[in-house]
């Protein structure tokens, strides 16, 4: 018996129960287009992850003041002046594979403009912190060096602060309060989205970190710096002399703990694709199980087609059809139940993730390797489950099976 006359039969022997046949291919419908769906959302979510490293400029490196132990109370991550000036000075002296670095301190504050008002972080730095992060003025200019080593009272707004304060109107020349200092408003920058942590970067004021450290803050020293590298891989390299650097100004011993940190952009990715990953993964996992789901019921509608056909199966065998055909023939019906189920469950899987793009604005990313993956799936699916009904009915007795009522 040939492959094309036995999937024909295959196909009649589906057809003649439409209803059934449907039901039984759901279960695989539902589990190929659940692990197509999920994959397609990870995917679009580690896009997003992506999008929201490159915000953080071009081979960052970022030093941050860490915690101190003073008699025996270990403090909270910016909580000891363990970060200066000096130590900035010294990173673009002593490391090469640095090419650039901007000193950051961060507050929080009020600020107003008329009858409005929006509370936000205002974050004191150096005009080279811009090209740093590569982060655009939309509007308007940077605040200049010379106003840096002035601690003049201006500012540059992100997006979100200037469409709070200034709705419908250009922000450039006006003046702002923050507390009870006024800023008058040089620039505005393109927005940048959320964080890699989820945070909305353009709900931010900048301002002269000179500034922010006299008038707002009222310290010295400096909380964390923005760096980068010459290339990706010098951002790397780069840690290990700006750590030894670092312990020795502080004069830190061998065995105790640093107090600062450094990390790069290439850590901040691995570590984001590895958790979506996993998670991807996990999720993936769990709409598969649905496939299981839908093998067992082909295999429970197969077992109840080979009772249903066993006096057909005995009039099969007695015209000259061997076990071989008749196995081959149930392991097809399987398989062909199979396949049709993954084949609308890949068109249910593209349609969902569409929805799903479409109605809660989230990217989402076909992935074609899933696609195929859940094909083969869904074929394995139809000849595990499908062998041991396929099986059972070669291995009937013809006499038994022709008196078979």
């Amino acid at each position: 018996m040939d492959f094309l006359n036995t999937f024909r039969i295959a196909l009649r022997a589906l057809a003649r129960n439409k209803m059934r046949s449907s039901l039984t291919m759901l279960g695989i419908v539902i589990g190929v287009g659940a692990v197509i769906a999920v994959v397609s959302i990870g995917q679009g979510a580690q896009y997003l992850v992506q999008q929201g490293i490159q915000s953080m400029g071009t081979n960052a490196v970022f030093i941050a003041a860490g915690s101190g132990r003073p008699g025996g109370a270990r403090m909270g991550f910016w909580a000891v002046k363990s970060l200066t000036l000096e130590d900035l000075a010294a990173i673009l002296r002593e490391v090469p594979l640095i090419r650039q670095a901007a000193p950051a301190v961060i507050s929080r504050g009020q600020v107003v403009y008329q009858n409005q008002n929006w509370n936000t972080s205002i974050l004191g730095t150096a005009p080279n912190y811009f090209d740093i992060r590569s982060w655009a003025v939309q509007s308007g200019t940077a605040f200049t060096q010379e106003e840096v080593d002035y601690a003049a009272n201006v500012c540059v707004l992100g997006t979100t602060v200037a469409n709070m304060l200034f709705p419908g109107e250009s922000p450039i020349g006006k003046t702002v309060r923050i507390g009870n200092l006024p800023f008058r408003v040089v620039g505005v920058l393109e927005s940048k989205g959320q964080s890699v942590m989820g945070d909305d970067q353009d709900d931010r004021i900048f301002a002269p970190y000179s500034t922010v450290q006299k008038k707002i803050s009222g310290i010295t020293w400096i909380q964390f710096i923005n760096a980068s590298a010459v290339t990706p891989e010098a951002s790397v390299a780069a840690v290990r002399p700006i750590t030894a650097l670092l312990r020795e100004r502080h004069h830190i011993r061998a065995g105790e703990d640093d107090d600062f940190f450094v990390r790069t952009q290439s850590e901040v990715a691995d570590l984001a694709n590895q958790t979506q990953s996993v998670m991807t993964l996990l999720l993936g996992s769990i709409a598969s199980v649905s496939l299981l789901v839908g093998g067992i019921g082909i295999m429970n509608i197969m077992l109840v087609s080979v009772t249903e056909r066993t006096r057909e199966i005995g009039v099969r065998m007695a015209v000259g059809a061997t076990e071989g055909d008749v196995q081959s023939q149930f392991l097809i019906e399987a398989v062909t139940l199979s396949m049709m189920g993954g084949l609308a469950g890949i068109i249910a899987g593209l349609a969902g993730s569409a929805l799903i793009s479409s109605l809660l604005n989230w990217p989402t990313m076909i992935s074609l390797k899933a696609i195929i993956i859940a094909a083969i799936f869904s074929g394995a699916v139809g000849i595990f489950f499908g062998y041991y009904p396929a099986r059972k009915a070669a291995q009937l007795d013809p006499i038994e099976a022709l008196r078979y009522e």
